[in-house]
């Protein structure tokens, strides 16, 4: 199995590398990754200005390994459509440091990376550890392998992928694994205004998660009690309750509704 492995903390994030020597036990295993860090890029893609690569250097060489100055997806759609001689039958994208929960993987570059993983026609896992402090690697990547040889066994439809998400500590620690939901993430104090030595007033996005109650089924709820949190997402966006009601609409009205002249 040909594995490609990706993040958005940076090459050199503790977490890709301990999820590296579990993923070489799987298979053949190739790094594309962010130079540096690119938390919360979403699935932003570099189209303006080159993208430059260069080779990588990893521990126990295992695997090759190449580093980009571009987003994660810049990183899986470079590996799968230029830098490596055959497209992989699996990308990998984590382990990220701090949790991809609910409305969140909106922005993740973590779980933005396996979109784009699934969007080219590769089956995807994106992985993240819910600790920021201290945080111990070990139990998540054991939690991946598990989850990509239940995937193999399994197989998961077309356009979607599995959004892991683990609590800290160690495996005897877990509740157990729960197959959820995408849950509701809202933030609190999410500007901080401050002034700059010359009196200019600039803002830095902070803020904590607000209090917002979450299905029981949901990811958000799992992590709060102590599960491994599943998630199966698909890219699809559309409402698809909603069709027929807009089907209602007089949509034919809006071809004739005048345009407005500017003064």
């Amino acid at each position: 199995m040909r594995i490609l492995l990706t993040n958005d903390d940076g090459i050199a994030a503790a977490g890709i590398n301990a999820l590296l020597p579990v993923l070489c036990e799987l298979g053949e295993v190739s790094i594309v990754a962010p130079d540096r860090e690119r938390s919360a890029t979403g699935h932003g893609i570099t189209v303006h200005q080159p993208l430059r690569v260069q080779h990588y250097s990893v521990p126990g060489n295992c695997a090759s390994a190449w580093m980009v100055d571009g987003t994660p997806a810049d990183c899986v759609k470079l590996a799968v459509e230029a830098l490596l001689p055959v497209k992989p039958d699996l990308v990998v994208s984590g382990i990220n440091l701090g949790s991809n929960l609910g409305t969140d993987v909106l922005y993740s570059g973590t779980v933005s990376a396996a979109v784009e993983g699934v969007i080219l026609g590769v089956p995807a896992v994106a992985v993240s550890l819910t600790e920021f402090n201290n945080a111990d690697f070990t139990c998540a990547a054991q939690v991946t392998k598990g989850v990509i040889l239940q995937m193999l066994k399994n197989g998961l439809p077309p356009n979607t992928l599995l959004n892991v998400n683990v609590p800290p500590g160690r495996r005897t620690d877990m509740q157990g694994i729960a197959v959820t939901k995408l849950g509701n993430r809202r933030y609190e104090n999410t500007f901080d205004r401050r002034e700059d030595p010359r009196g200019r007033v600039y803002y830095w996005l902070a803020g904590k998660p607000a209090e917002v109650t979450n299905d029981p089924d949901s990811d958000i709820t799992a992590i709060e009690k102590g599960y491994i949190s599943v998630s199966p997402v698909h890219f699809d966006l559309t409402n698809y309750r909603i069709m027929n009601q807009l089907e209602k609409w007089s949509m034919d009205d809006l071809l004739k509704t005048p345009i407005s002249q500017e003064k």
